[in-house]
């Protein structure tokens, strides 16, 4: 049995994302959001509401004991990347990306 969420379209670019999902990977669950607390990274509340998230769904959904559920997968993919353009010297212009990302959590029980 696994409990799964996902948060799509999150404006944190993946590379940013998946340096605070590789914290948690493979720990308890309740563990990882005690590290993703202290964790002074701007995706580290993101991931931590995915957690909870899916720990509501474990509990709700399935029935399935929240002391006891570890975070089996996670991952930060990249999402659509919004293009702007900034104006540069010379009369041109240059593009910035603006990249978003889905994190995804996988939770089972031990």
């Amino acid at each position: 049995m696994e409990a799964r969420a996902i948060a799509k379209f999150v404006r944190i670019s993946p590379r940013k994302a998946g340096q605070v999902v590789d914290l948690v990977r493979g720990k308890n669950a309740n563990e990882a959001l005690a590290i993703l607390k202290y964790t002074p990274k701007a995706a580290a509340p993101i991931v931590a509401k995915v957690i909870k998230s899916a720990m509501a769904n474990a509990e709700n959904n399935y029935n399935m004991d929240v002391d006891k559920l570890y975070v089996a997968e996670i991952y930060a993919n990249q999402g659509p990347t919004m293009k702007r353009y900034m104006p540069r010297a010379m009369g041109r212009a240059t593009t910035i990306r603006k990249r978003t990302s889905h994190i995804g959590v996988v939770l089972k029980e031990k």
